[in-house]
């Protein structure tokens, strides 16, 4: 599964000055980088530390709904994640959603929100159609036609494979079992093997009980931008059928020119379509 980072199609401020023009900029990734700074990293162990068991010997007490699958072990819920992960990838065909991107720059009090149909058809298909904006013409121009181009991009561009949250790309190491809204999940650090952008500094929630990706959150592994700082991410995950996909990503950072920039997608109304493969193995064939 991709960690795609939304805060990476913000494009240099710097540039456009305070320019609203409608046209799409190369993305971010094409711009100068760096290492994860002092700030961010400090940023990343302030997140670590709010969200970690501090008491390995007192587990949470969790909610203990009616019926109820039974607590997977650590390295299981990982082991069914890796396997779910892969089958997705050779499994998912297509699907469509509806997304809500809302940007936001607290400090020029500019925001915007777009309302757009996403439809992706694997393996390096993306489209958008636009339905509704309201909100600054900057916003739009600058941020969010700037982050759907990237987001494109990396699909058609990429390989997936180099920034899957897989053990070819991290070492997990298990950090204690808590409650995240409602439900049991353990707690996995991500560590990156390389600084590669795309990676991610982090945390990763499975669920306890099904070993399904719930969130991602963190720093970027390498900054997309000498113009950026203090990054922050968190991606919520939901499952549809034997698919998990994005339902929330949510991303901060500060630019040099206009100062702090929110960016939160909304995706709903999933329609997903499997491959030949998962439908074979629906039917029992």
């Amino acid at each position: 599964m991709r960690f795609f980072l939304a805060i990476a199609a913000i494009v240099l401020f710097s540039l456009q000055g305070n320019s609203a023009a409608q046209t799409v900029a190369p993305p971010a990734a094409a711009l100068p980088s760096e290492l994860i700074s002092a700030d961010d990293a400090a940023l990343m162990e302030s997140m670590l530390e709010s969200v970690l068991p501090t008491d390995d010997s007192a587990p949470p007490q969790l909610a203990q709904p009616s019926a109820m699958l039974p607590l997977m072990s650590p390295e299981l819920a990982l082991q069914t994640y890796a396997s779910r992960s892969a089958r997705q990838t050779s499994d998912l065909a297509s699907y469509t959603a509806t997304s809500v991107i809302h940007a936001e720059l607290p400090e020029t009090k500019q925001q915007g929100e777009y309302e757009v149909k996403r439809q992706y058809s694997a393996p390096k298909s993306l489209l958008f159609t636009a339905l509704h904006f309201t909100g600054d013409t900057f916003v739009k121009a600058n941020v969010i036609l700037r982050l759907m181009q990237s987001e494109v991009d990396h699909v058609q561009k990429d390989d997936g494979r180099l920034v899957a949250v897989t053990d070819a790309n991290y070492k997990f190491s298990y950090k204690g079992l808590r409650e995240l809204d409602g439900r049991p999940v353990h707690i996995y650090q991500l560590k990156p093997h390389k600084k590669r952008l795309g990676l991610i500094r982090g945390i990763m929630s499975l669920d306890a009980r099904t070993g399904s990706l719930v969130r991602l959150e963190g720093v970027p592994a390498k900054s997309p931008s000498v113009f950026l700082s203090k990054i922050k991410l968190e991606q919520d995950y939901a499952d549809f059928g034997p698919f998990t996909l994005p339902v929330h990503v949510h991303s901060e950072a500060k630019a040099s020119i206009v100062g702090k920039t929110i960016v939160d997608v909304y995706h709903r109304d999933y329609q997903v379509v499997p491959g030949t493969t998962q439908a074979a193995r629906a039917a029992g064939q």
